[in-house]
């Protein structure tokens, strides 16, 4: 019996204009409704995905999202933190410090600004092209707050240029940190303890669920540690070919409402 339903955003839960569809509205009002718990698990801060947790009706008590890619786990309804894990300066340094040598661009978030330290030239970030929800502030490396605690870091250029980048990444940072891509264009570097299949676990540990209750459904790779953890692993029709391979079932494509294809066939009664 599934009792929590993880869903990622981007290519999973929004179709291609970043949008709701109807059946996707309808299948989870009906999980919600017979009591299953319905989590909307993104790389974006709270801010980044309220609108549609109100479209969605999940901003009431007893509501949970979980976004930074499971670096944070958080009540939707008051933004209350039940879980936070973050990289402290001297990491945020050594990744900044690792852009340069890789020649990216690179981006630190916490839970209300974006920093925005000095860009290889010629290589601005796109990461504004990406995120809106929080303002973005200039800032040198050596003027960086000893007390930070930095949600994620982001490295954030065009596909070719940045896969190229990854490459020349050495070894000690994938020991040190978890990386993953949450788009083609889009790098992110977290606490070596964060990803969103660690996230999911903390969450059903506080609600007192097991991993063979929980169904995730998602399509790129930063969505690959929580398909691996739930019973019930579902990958998208247009996922990447390492996510359909650890996932139990594939269902519909993002744009034919592939997320409710598969709450009803797993979840609902």
């Amino acid at each position: 019996m599934i009792k929590l339903i993880a869903i990622d955003l981007d290519g999973t839960l929004l179709t291609k204009d970043r949008l709701i569809s109807e059946e996707n509205k309808q299948a989870i009002y009906e999980a919600k409704k017979q009591g299953i718990k319905v989590v909307l698990c993104t790389g974006r801060p709270l801010l980044g995905m309220v609108h549609y947790l109100e479209e969605l009706n999940l901003r009431e008590p007893g509501d949970y999202g979980i976004t930074y890619n499971g670096g944070l786990v958080q009540k939707t309804d008051t933004g209350e933190i039940l879980s936070q894990k973050t990289l402290s300066k001297k990491e945020v340094l050594a990744l900044y410090k690792l852009s340069q040598d890789i020649n990216v661009p690179c981006n630190f978030i916490d839970l209300e600004r974006v920093y925005e330290p000095p860009y290889p030239i010629g290589r601005e970030s796109l990461y504004p092209k990406v995120m809106n929800a929080l303002p973005f502030v200039p800032i040198l490396p050596e003027d960086f707050p000893e007390d930070v605690a930095v949600n994620k870091v982001v490295f954030c250029y065009e596909q070719g240029i940045l896969d190229e980048a990854i490459a020349k990444i050495p070894s000690e940072f994938f020991e040190k940190f978890t990386l993953m891509k949450s788009r083609a264009f889009l790098l992110e570097l977290l606490n070596k303890e964060v990803d969103k299949g660690k996230g999911i676990a903390i969450l059903c540990e506080l609600l007192g669920i097991e991993s063979h209750e929980v169904m995730a459904i998602g399509d790129e790779a930063n969505d690959f540690a929580m398909i691996e953890f739930a019973g019930m692993g579902v990958a998208m029709e247009n996922a990447t070919p390492e996510i359909k391979e650890v996932a139990q079932f594939i269902t519909k494509h993002h744009d034919d409402h592939g997320v409710a294809h598969a709450i009803r066939k797993f979840a609902l009664k």
